[in-house]
């Protein structure tokens, strides 16, 4: 079964993801990834709690302590990718109350 030739995976492919599309306001938009990448790390920062460290090459202070950075880097990061939707659905909104406030 060729999955790339899937449907779904087709209109996934053909279709640009929210960051590679152009905003008319700029600012709005880095407020909306922001708020998807802090979503995101939160998530993030849930499934690493089950994730025991390596007793060989980690644990102790320093993996706590840099552990949340990397989660929130992870975050950031799946943002910028795109994320899962959210940051499209925050800037619509944010677009919205600036109407209305005008």
């Amino acid at each position: 079964m060729n999955i790339a030739a899937s449907p779904l995976i087709q209109t996934y492919i053909q279709t640009p993801n929210a960051a590679a599309r152009p905003h008319s306001d700029a600012r709005a938009w880095a407020t909306a990834q922001d708020f998807e990448a802090q979503f995101m790390s939160t998530m993030a920062q849930s499934m690493f709690e089950g994730v025991k460290t390596d007793e060989t090459f980690g644990g102790g202070q320093g993996e706590d302590m840099f552990r949340s950075l990397l989660i929130e880097q992870y975050g950031q990061q799946m943002s910028k990718a795109g994320g899962v939707g959210i940051a499209d659905k925050i800037y619509g909104e944010i677009l919205k109350l600036q109407e209305q406030a005008q």
